[in-house]
């Protein structure tokens, strides 16, 4: 019987004791714009390879020849220990050594979700989504998801502990699901619902 996951303890972990090709904590000192020497302190990945870019989130834009399902997208639930919660985000993933963005994108899409892109259609410039703590970055691939009829669900190619749940949703239905999340006590990835409210707002004229 599945067991709802939950973090039993949080204590403080030394550097020393950190995985060694995970994450690490790095003291910065720099001057500021008065020339004045500061300190900051910031979490950093061990993972980058040569490319300098950390991950990949996809936005996969799921479509039928036959036009039987509108436009869609896929989604994934996740239980994520650092806030204790199942979050909504986008796929996603890190990009192995040799990859391209790309490249990661597409493969991480057939892992995490079971879909096949059939091509790209935009990548995004590097972005960054907590630039106070981390010097994480990551890039925004849109891959075209082409299915001959109806809406399939193809196999996911989970790795061992990996436990995520995929679902398809219709693009202008998106951030009202998102809604439905939230009142469900589910946390919402900020890209997802700033790609959500976005979207929404194009259609709104806004």
């Amino acid at each position: 019987m599945a067991k709802h996951p939950q973090v039993i303890s949080v204590t403080d972990l030394p550097t020393t004791e950190a995985k060694p090709v995970w994450i690490t904590l790095k003291k910065i000192v720099y001057t500021d714009a008065e020339g004045h020497e500061r300190l900051w302190e910031l979490a950093q990945r061990k993972t980058r390879k040569s490319s300098g870019i950390d991950a990949v989130a996809i936005l996969a834009i799921l479509k039928s020849k036959t036009n039987s399902f509108p436009p869609s997208t896929v989604i994934v639930e996740q239980y994520r220990p650092p806030i204790d919660k199942f979050i909504i985000e986008l796929p996603a993933g890190l990009i192995d050594e040799g990859e391209t963005p790309e490249q990661a994108a597409i493969r991480e899409l057939e892992e995490e979700t079971g879909y096949k892109a059939d091509s790209v259609i935009e990548t995004s410039p590097i972005l960054v989504s907590d630039p106070g703590m981390t010097n994480a970055n990551m890039k925004l691939v849109v891959l075209n998801v082409t299915l001959e009829d109806k809406l399939e669900t193809p196999d996911q190619k989970l790795e061992s502990g990996e436990f995520i749940v995929r679902r398809v949703i219709e693009l202008k239905k998106l951030l009202n699901e998102l809604k439905v999340y939230d009142s469900k006590g589910f946390i919402l990835d900020a890209r997802l619902h700033h790609l959500a409210a976005g979207y929404a707002m194009a259609l709104d004229g806004v």
